[in-house]
């Protein structure tokens, strides 16, 4: 089999963008003299290289390393030197499927004469966010205080996430690239992204992020929708990045959970209590992290008080947490119900070809 001349230069820059260096060296022994130039991979061995460092074959063709970057903004709460300037390629990688699964039910939509959504982009980041949370409730078809009517958070999340399909919002939750288990999403380097579309707004929480979190990061998420932004972000520690936006939809997402009229009533019932975060997620149904950076919102608690409640609690639920799962339940969140439904139908009435719905959805055969 023929030898191809890969630039060493390409080779090196695919290793480093994948992070995977010792690996690389331990898998293909013959590394260290591509890279001097005294031999080249084969076809077979450039392709298994290519699938072990999740690089596009077609980039090993070219003189010089690619400028990539992500199609929409990415605000980050803190920049410093440990942080990668390029995305990594499990969010390039997870960004792309989206878009793909975007337009297909875009056009699916349209073809099946279904309205836009009036509610996208409809707001302004000069509008009161009490109002633009309120919009947000009605429009999802949720009453004030209705998270009053749950037992717990988790409930009232579960039920959030519902509305939210129902409102024909394509929702997706996952923790891997695809359904490929060796390849993880980063909570550090992003929470989650919002795709605005006028027919199929898509938003996606990392799954890898814990349940605490994860309904901050979907009402932060809703907000983007309203003022039709695009966006990639972190939400470190809660707090938004110094972009107008990003600020503005945490001020909307925060009153959605919990609006700050009945945070302050309750305030003072709670507030020299050991427990006071707890009694506050009882009371609003939202997760104790949410119930403390409301607490430093509203200016009721330091900063020093709100990192030390938080990464205690982040820690012990971690600690918590099991792994695994039903596979074909896990597959509503890593594939979203709505888009899931919408292939289904579709493929069964002839409109598009099982290839084109495997590719689409990253199953195959009876797993599909």
């Amino acid at each position: 089999m023929a030898n191809i001349n890969v630039s060493p230069g390409i080779l090196q820059w695919a290793v480093e963008r994948s992070d995977k260096l010792k690996a690389v060296m331990h898998k293909f022994p013959k590394w260290s003299e591509w890279l001097s130039g005294e031999s080249n991979p084969t076809l077979k061995q450039l392709e298994s290289l290519a699938k072990f460092t999740s690089t596009p074959l077609g980039y090993f063709f070219l003189n010089e390393p690619p400028i990539e970057g992500l199609p929409i903004p990415h605000f980050r709460t803190i920049h410093d030197d440990s942080y990668h300037i390029a995305p990594s390629p499990e969010l390039l990688d997870t960004v792309q499927m989206m878009e793909r699964r975007q337009k297909w039910l875009h056009e699916y939509l349209a073809d099946q004469k279904y309205d836009f959504l009036k509610f996208v982009g409809s707001k302004s980041i000069n509008d009161n966010p009490i109002h633009i949370a309120k919009a947000i409730r009605e429009t999802l078809g949720l009453k004030d205080g209705w998270a009053a009517e749950f037992s717990t958070w988790q409930d009232a999340l579960r039920n959030l996430f519902n509305k939210v399909d129902e409102a024909r919002i394509l929702l997706v939750v996952n923790g891997i690239v695809g359904n490929n288990t060796h390849r993880k999403l980063d909570v550090n380097e992003f929470r989650g992204f919002v795709l605005v579309d006028e027919y199929a707004p898509l938003i996606f929480i990392n799954g890898a992020d814990g349940k605490a979190a994860q309904m901050f990061t979907l009402a932060h998420e809703l907000a983007h929708i309203w003022y039709g932004s695009s966006a990639a972000f972190d939400l470190r520690e809660l707090h938004p990045a110094d972009n107008k936006t990003e600020i503005a939809c945490n001020k909307v997402a925060a009153e959605f959970l919990v609006p700050g009229a009945e945070f302050l009533k309750v305030w003072p019932s709670v507030e020299n209590n050991s427990n006071r975060f707890q009694q506050l997620a009882r009371q609003f149904k939202v997760s104790e992290i949410v119930a403390a950076r409301r607490a430093l919102d509203l200016k009721k608690i330091t900063s020093n008080q709100f990192f030390e409640f938080y990464y205690n609690r982040i820690t012990a639920e971690a600690k918590s947490n099991g792994n695994g799962g039903n596979f074909y339940s896990t597959q509503n969140y890593r594939i979203g119900r709505r888009f899931g439904e919408a292939i289904i139908t579709a493929t069964k009435e002839g409109k598009i070809l099982y290839n084109e719905a495997y590719r689409l959805t990253g199953l195959n055969g009876n797993t599909f």
